[in-house]
């Protein structure tokens, strides 16, 4: 309350609060008092008590994200992908082609990945382009591609669905499906990939605080998908040098705030090869649960973000920095089980 406000100001609230269903606790200071409410905080939000009299400020103490939050869930969650962990204790990389272009590329960029220690492949068959005239992938025949691939070399396939009619097709393909930043506030595809019975990554919006990132994810868990892995992948900032900025700051808050494991992707992020390499450090010294990496077996020729896509030399370098940081971080490095499958 402001200091100026009277007892009859402060008992209009408790009154108020009562009829709502809720509890008000009052605290008189020597010059101001505060009031506790306890009861259904989205019922006192309906009540628009910043307009009473004699309020100062309202502060919300609870976090608005109940089911993604470390409030409710203490221990951190780890998310299994096709029997590969991401969460604390192991560091995973996914590593795989931008976009879906041949199954000739695709298959030779998951064997680079695979050689490199990745567990999962990412691969793009929907590719939502800033561009309506950019290569827009190849859909349900990118997806059988997938398929294929995965059952030569036995890494589970990460892949991003766009639009919620198709949830069910690529839910029926991928191992786990991607949300991307120019879907992270989509709630009608949120909660349609919630209800899909998939693991899902949900990268965080360009211009998306982390409170938003975690209501986002809060979508899907309200559908009753648990399994969700929060990306970090560079927000939209006035620097220029970089595609995008990464917040590795995002990493320690995100899993501080939320049980969720946290990876990052450093390729949209910087954009260029040579940066992917010391972003990749960053985020693992920072504390990330895993690296979702570009690979192209020829960048010059990628229809997709060929400028960030490594090639075999830069991954055996990633392979090499991931077996040293990994123990010093307390990790293992999460590998696929590569039986392939019939």
């Amino acid at each position: 309350m402001s200091p100026g406000a009277t007892r009859q100001d402060a008992d209009g609230i408790v009154t108020l609060i009562a009829a709502a269903g809720g509890e008000a606790f009052v605290s008189r200071g020597v010059s101001r008092t505060i009031i506790g409410l306890v009861g259904d905080v989205t019922r006192f939000a309906t009540l628009n008590l910043k307009s009473m009299p004699g309020v100062a400020d309202v502060v919300r103490i609870s976090t608005p994200y109940k089911l993604v939050s470390r409030e409710n869930h203490p221990e951190r969650s780890t998310v299994r992908v096709g029997g590969v962990p991401i969460g604390p204790g192991t560091l995973t990389l996914i590593a795989g082609p931008c976009a879906v272009e041949t199954p000739e590329q695709t298959l030779e960029a998951a064997l680079m990945a695979r050689a490199a220690g990745a567990g999962l492949l990412r691969g793009g068959a929907y590719k939502p382009r800033t561009s309506p005239y950019a290569f827009q992938g190849l859909g349900e025949a990118g997806l059988r591609i997938l398929a294929d691939v995965r059952a030569e070399t036995g890494l589970p396939i990460v892949t991003e669905v766009v639009d919620a009619h198709d949830v069910e097709l690529v839910a029926s393909y991928a191992d786990m499906l991607q949300v991307g930043t120019r879907n992270a506030q989509n709630f009608g595809l949120l909660q349609a990939v919630g209800a899909a019975g998939r693991p899902v990554m949900l990268k965080r919006g360009m211009s998306a605080t982390i409170e938003e990132w975690l209501m986002a994810a809060e979508y899907i868990a309200q559908r009753g998908n648990l399994d969700i892995v929060l990306c970090e992948r560079g927000i939209r900032t006035f620097e220029t040098a970089t595609r995008n900025t990464l917040d590795v700051s995002a990493v320690p808050v995100a899993q501080r705030l939320s049980h969720l494991p946290v990876i990052v992707d450093p390729s949209h992020s910087g954009g260029r090869r040579d940066l992917v390499m010391p972003l990749s450090r960053a985020a693992i010294a920072a504390g990330a649960d895993g690296v979702i990496i570009d690979v192209h077996p020829h960048p010059e020729r990628a229809l997709c973000d060929g400028p960030q896509a490594l090639v075999r030399e830069d991954l055996e370098e990633l392979s090499t920095v991931i077996d040293t940081f990994a123990p010093l971080m307390n990790r293992l490095p999460a590998t696929a089980d590569l039986t392939p499958v019939a």
